[in-house]
């Protein structure tokens, strides 16, 4: 009996132990978890997380435009830019496709997205819409919101406002059951509500500012523990803060509505995104870095780059005309890879701010006015040695002379030098000592056997049924669920009405709202005809020969992706509207009045799947001989591109229409429209490495076009393997040289001094030296040559410093080209110029 009692005592103490530590261990978890939470508070000088000011660079990265799979090697990237926030739109459309039923899976996994951006030590901005525009289809709200009965989007409407509190509701939930608010420890520090609404208020009059105030107190009373902001909303009712949007928002924003919010950016955007029919467009990396040290010069504290990486719009996402590929000119091109100098050059710009970030955050702010051209802003903190300082040159022409503090200062054209010391100089906005990079499209090997093509072709409906005298509004017929919608009509000419006087011909004409359009004549294609993104609406009129008799029309509307942006979307038209026959001795016959017009939607191919493995077999395909008509579907095998740089397929020799690889939608190709540089807007398509196998991949490709050559495709491998360097001999040195201690700027390396570096990604090495030149060299990355000054020895000290290397730093000054005793240029101010040729040798 002693020992079970013995036993049992010991048991019991062992238990206690335990559960007391369980319970300790349990409670410093929660102190732990307790310690981890952020309250995200504001005031005029910026956001307050956890105690403590912050200086925030913010990037636009979109998930659905990538794939799970690229998310982690972009956020790092991101970070590696200088980084410490990711901002994203919530896409509705993409979580909510069809009402009540939701998709968080593969590129709609919000939460992973976010869970991999605080993994990486990141903020996000979460810009929950409901409407986004992103030139993303219909702006990002759902199609079945159309069908709504009574439904006005973005007013004091009832329905919408109704969906749109359970649909914020429901994601807000979402993220605070995973614990990813900043007041729970996650990675979420803002929300935004609504987007850009300023630009339609106007239209819904009152009830477009109580929706505003309804939004703004929907978020605000879910106390969630973050601020709101809304962006392009001046009148951004309490506690919202007002939030700029453009290119030069130190120059446009007209500040916070109240003096306790912060100054906000939201939206810098980094280019121009891009529709079909477009020229190349670009914004330079000088014009950006101006303007965000003009905005943090002026009590800025906060710019999200839209886009940091813009992606892919896969499938049939992007909005009306815009291009597959967006905002590919951003910092990380559509690849994901570093486009430099942009990339390399903000970097630099936010060390360089990051050195400024305690004047910039507890300074007080003065402005100096020393020449028409010239302005000084700077932040000194009363009794103590910090200071910054903004010195600014307007004069787009020509360097100016600062005179500041008992020194002089020479700014370059158009640009902003930063002083984080309000003595040195560390970064001048349009002196880039970045690297440079030029993108290659290499030809794969691997992939571009030849193609077997096989072909289906759909057959053209007949008379179709249908009731209406006018032509079916096109996106109310398609729902969103395909591109393309059948209409059919017949009608009848006396004989005596067909034309018999020389000269009189009979025509057909077709006025439509867009976006395209095919046509057919009693069997015979006439043609197509479509819009712009400026102007949707066109014309269609061609010489037909009609018979007496009975006559059939079909047309073949065509949408490029909902519109993305202005007032009263739901009550958005397209599609073709008047239809007429011209040349009728019984004079103009309008088909919209006296014939019924029967529809139907989407190719037969579409309903099958035949994109799909499995959709394959349920056609007859035949082998091209060649020559196709329009509305032919190709599939080919190929095998995967070799390495494992990203992929690409070229579309040479197509016209338009959807691109598939195993099943996933690639997106949308148009290379019949073409630029005012009589080139297609867009010829290289990404397709993801994810989408592809090691072998037997299918490719599927459906084509609106007659006589396309698809054997003049090709796939592509991507890489930025030209690296190049443009540094002036007048340059600032480079701001890695720089770090702060206490209120001193010091220098990290015993020399500072200019230099241009180059570096190959990954595990390659430098190859080839393709173009040195100290002198005056001019051109861009991949296409430099000789100006009238050249150091003889430029290409031969670049291959002594860099070849073999990995990477390579090189003095910039004459007597590293033995140009400081034979200088036969001595009047010209140098540039180094230098291009050259990463790769792997047979070891790497």
């Amino acid at each position: 009996m002693r020992k079970h009692s013995l036993d049992r005592w010991l048991l019991a103490a062992v238990l206690v132990v335990l559960l007391s530590s369980s319970s300790s261990f349990a409670a410093k978890k929660d102190v732990k978890k307790k310690k981890s939470n952020k309250e995200v508070t504001y005031d005029g000088t910026s956001l307050i997380i956890d105690g403590k000011r912050e200086l925030l660079y913010s990037g636009s990265i979109h998930y659905p435009r990538s794939t799970p799979e690229m998310w982690p090697s972009i956020i790092k990237r991101a970070k590696q830019g200088g980084l410490n926030t990711i901002q994203t739109y919530v896409f509705w459309n993409v979580h909510e496709p069809q009402q009540g039923k939701f998709n968080f899976s593969g590129r709609a996994d919000l939460v992973k997205f976010i869970k991999l951006i605080e993994k990486n030590g990141m903020y996000v901005t979460l810009r929950l819409g409901p409407f986004i525009q992103a030139e993303w289809t219909h702006g990002g709200l759902p199609y079945w919101l159309r069908e709504v009965p009574g439904i006005f989007f973005r007013t004091d409407n009832k329905p919408f406002k109704e969906h749109t509190e359970r649909y914020v509701r429901m994601i807000l939930d979402k993220m605070k059951e995973e614990r990813l608010f900043a007041s729970q420890g996650g990675p979420i520090i803002l929300g935004q509500i609504e987007n850009e609404y300023s630009a339609v208020q106007r239209a819904y009059k009152q009830d477009g500012l109580n929706y505003i105030k309804w939004a703004s107190k929907l978020v605000d009373s879910m106390k969630l523990g973050i601020p709101w902001v809304m962006c392009k909303q001046n009148d951004a009712p309490d506690p919202m803060i007002n939030a700029c949007n453009g290119r030069h928002c130190g120059d446009t924003f007209p500040g916070p509505n109240k003096e306790n919010k912060p100054s906000l950016w939201t939206e810098n955007w980094t280019t121009q995104f891009r529709v079909f029919g477009d020229p190349p467009t670009q914004r330079s990396v000088e014009d950006i870095a101006y303007s965000v040290a003009r905005f943090f010069s002026k009590n800025g504290s906060h710019v999200n780059y839209y886009m940091y990486h813009g992606g892919t719009n896969f499938g049939r996402t992007s909005a009306h005309y815009v291009t597959t590929r967006y905002y590919d000119d951003a910092p990380l091109d559509e690849y994901g890879l570093e486009r430099e100098p942009k990339y390399g050059h903000l970097k630099h710009l936010h060390s360089a701010l990051n050195l400024c970030k305690k004047p910039l955050l507890w300074g007080q702010p003065k402005t100096e006015k020393p020449g028409k051209d010239t302005e000084i802003r700077y932040y000194e903190q009363p009794g103590t040695k910090t200071c910054a300082a903004f010195l600014a040159n307007n004069n787009t022409e020509a360097a100016e002379t600062i005179k500041f503090k008992g020194r002089e200062y020479v700014i370059a054209p158009r640009s902003i030098s930063i002083l984080p010391d309000c003595k040195t100089v560390v970064y001048n906005t349009a002196q880039i000592v970045s690297q440079h990079t030029s993108r290659n499209f290499m030809k794969s090997k691997k992939a571009n056997k030849k193609f077997d093509f096989k072909v289906f072709t759909e057959t053209l409906p007949s008379k179709l049924e249908g009731n209406s005298y006018i032509p079916v509004e096109l996106y109310g017929l398609t729902k969103d669920k395909t591109d393309y919608g059948w209409y059919t009509t017949s009608f009848k000419v006396h004989k005596n009405h067909l034309p018999t006087k020389k000269g009189v011909k009979t025509f057909v004409r077709i006025a439509s709202l867009g976006h395209a359009l095919h046509i057919w004549l009693n069997g015979e294609y006439l043609g197509s005809g479509h819009g712009s993104h400026e102007e949707k609406s066109f014309v269609f009129q061609k010489q037909v020969t009609l018979k007496a008799g009975e006559n059939h029309l079909i047309m073949l509307g065509v949408l490029t992706g909902f519109p993305d942006s202005g007032s009263y979307m739901e009550h958005r038209y397209t599609g073709p509207r008047g239809v007429s026959i011209l040349g009728l001795t019984s004079g103009t016959l309008d088909l919209t009045e006296s014939s019924k017009w029967g529809n139907k939607i989407g190719m037969e191919g579409e309903k099958l799947g035949i994109h799909t493995e499995e959709g394959l077999k349920k056609v007859e395909w035949k082998k091209f001989t060649g020559k196709a008509p329009g509305l032919t579907w190709y599939q080919a095998y190929f095998d995967a591109p070799e390495s494992l740089n990203a992929a690409a397929i070229r579309m040479n020799g197509m016209g338009k229409g959807l691109i598939w690889v195993n099943g996933e939608g690639v997106g949308r190709y148009w290379q019949s429209f073409l630029s005012p540089l009589g080139q297609p807007t867009q010829i290289e398509y990404h397709i993801p490495r994810s989408f592809l196998k090691p072998k037997k991949n299918l490719l599927v490709i459906f084509e609106e076009e007659p006589n396309v050559k698809p054997e003049l495709m090709d796939f592509v491998i991507v890489n930025r393997d030209t690296v190049c360097s443009y540094v002036g001999e007048n340059y600032t040195p480079s701001v890695r040289h720089w770090t702060r201690k206490q209120d001193q700027v010091q220098a990290i390396t015993d020399n500072v001094s200019l230099t241009a570096t180059l570096k190959c990604s990954g595990t390659k090495k430098i190859a080839a030296v393709e173009f040195a030149s100290f002198g005056n060299p001019i051109g861009v990355c991949g296409n430099f040559t000789l100006g009238t000054c050249n150091a003889p020895v430029s290409k031969q000290v670049i291959e002594k410093h860099c070849l073999g290397k990995a990477e390579c730093v090189i003095p910039v000054n004459k007597s590293t080209f033995q140009q400081d005793k034979k200088d036969s240029c001595k009047n010209v101010a140098k540039t180094l110029a230098v291009q050259v040729k990463c790769g792997r040798g047979k070891k790497n």
